[in-house]
């Protein structure tokens, strides 16, 4: 009895709270749901899965003759991609606005790692709607257009397409984080590649194929090119993701 009273207690010293790391694939499923926990979010995932299978189904109702399956999911995946950007910004921007960001932040102090988590939730989000695209609209186009309707490099435009989008959406996070207002980033955003872009193309045609990552998306998916869109939607990809990563880690949070 004595020997146990006398026994020396074992203490396990508590990790700090920066020492302590959620594993990668728990804080990207969680930044998942986050993003499909709003209204905004919702609403936007579920037109960019959707609005292209709707689209195809009025031109077959309509009487029009689809185009082949690479121009068709070309056209819509870019369509799409403009989405997806949104997406993205609101995965990030989103917290900022809203002020979530700081419960996120007290949760995971390591703002790399989240914002790794974050940039991994978009693009798996963004492969998912862009992978629901492709079904969706093969599916209505297997039913109504016909034989003569052409499935030349299928495999092709449809891996374009998953990793186009996915891509995208990362870019969309990327300016989200950079700018932390989901307004002014979505603004912004449709300006420049609405209306810049626009003007870019028809006045330095060959400048906007180096630089528009909606043209270069299309043009990456219809199978004219490889090497420059992916060099486009990488160049995109690397200055907004990390631009983000060092804005967030010096952003006061408030």
């Amino acid at each position: 009895m004595t020997a146990v009273l006398d026994r020396p207690t074992t203490t396990v010293a508590a990790r700090p709270l920066t020492e302590r790391r959620p594993p990668l694939a728990r804080l990207t499923a969680l930044e998942i749901r986050k993003s499909l926990s709003t209204r905004s979010g919702i609403a936007l995932t579920a037109a960019a899965a959707v609005l292209p299978a709707g689209a195809i189904g009025l031109m077959l109702a309509l009487g029009e003759q689809p185009p082949g399956a690479a121009t068709m999911l070309a056209l819509l995946g870019t369509l799409v991609g403009m989405l997806l950007i949104a997406v993205g910004v609101l995965s990030t921007a989103g917290e900022w606005t809203h002020g979530t960001v700081q419960t996120s932040f007290i949760a995971v102090p390591r703002r790399g790692r989240l914002m790794t988590a974050k940039y991994a939730a978009a693009a798996l989000l963004g492969g998912a709607i862009a992978a629901v695209v492709v079904g969706t609209t093969f599916a209505v186009a297997a039913v109504g257009a016909g034989p003569d309707f052409s499935w030349d490099h299928l495999l092709v435009a449809v891996l374009a397409t998953i990793g186009a989008g996915a891509a995208i959406t990362v870019v969309g996070a990327g300016i989200g984080a950079t700018v932390g207002n989901a307004p002014a980033a979505l603004t912004g955003t449709y300006l420049v590649l609405l209306v810049g872009m626009s003007v870019l193309n028809g006045a330095k045609p060959t400048w906007g194929k180096d630089i528009d990552p909606l043209s270069a998306m299309f043009d990456l998916i219809e199978g004219d090119a490889a090497a420059r869109p992916i060099a486009v939607l990488a160049g995109w990809l690397i200055v907004t993701t990390v631009a983000g990563i060092a804005v967030t880690r010096r952003r006061a949070v408030s």
